[in-house]
């Protein structure tokens, strides 16, 4: 080839080309939006799976109490922790107890809102051992609803529970003497409740 010469591409080809090129970046779009799309689908499924099944430690909902107690003895502790973004305090009224399995029992968590604004806190919780969350059911509970404290409030807020009498009937549990309930406070994505407080538990003190 003569030096100087150029090379001529016809149109046609590089229309080919831009055709191939758009339908790919279309099919990396798709694809993109729709892996977003199951990413966000995926929590509330999530969600579901963990509270059917207790995995990861999810508690269950029971909706009556226990009829049946067994002879069967576990130690239940209490854990509390607030989020840095909470200006509260938080802690278990007792740190343990001994529970027979199938007994129904009350635990009492205090809040106090130790801020200088009216927050809407909500919790969250887990089982340890995780393989118990399946068993441990929670008959009332504070983190079933978002917790409205004013400047200086404090709250007791109870949990009712019970274990499962069928934990008993499960070899994966033979080992497990003391189960483990955690709540963690934290700052609520929504706050429109705080400005309008109304009751949200028994309130004992406040300045």
């Amino acid at each position: 080839m003569a030096s100087g010469a150029s090379i001529s591409v016809e149109p046609r080809a590089l229309s080919r080309a831009g055709r191939r090129n758009a339908r790919t970046l279309g099919l990396v779009a798709a694809v993109g939006f729709g892996m977003l799309g199951l990413a966000y689908a995926s929590v509330p499924l999530y969600d579901l799976f963990c509270r059917v099944t207790g995995y990861g430690g999810t508690t269950q909902v029971a909706s009556e109490a226990s009829t049946a107690v067994i002879d069967r003895a576990m130690k239940i502790r209490f854990d509390a922790a607030v989020h840095p973004n909470l200006a509260w305090t938080f802690q278990p009224m007792e740190r343990k107890t001994q529970v027979q399995v199938g007994e129904n029992r009350l635990a009492y968590f205090v809040a106090e809102n130790t801020g200088t604004e009216t927050v809407v806190g909500t919790a969250a919780f887990n089982v340890t051992p995780a393989k118990a969350g399946q068993y441990f059911n929670k008959l009332e509970c504070f983190c079933f609803t978002e917790q409205v404290l004013r400047p200086g409030e404090r709250l007791e807020m109870p949990v009712s529970y019970f274990l499962d009498p069928d934990l008993d009937k499960d070899r994966n549990l033979d080992d497990v003497t003391t189960v483990t309930l955690s709540y963690t406070f934290m700052r609520a994505a929504d706050q429109s409740a705080a400005e309008n407080p109304g009751q949200t538990g028994a309130r004992v003190a406040g300045n």
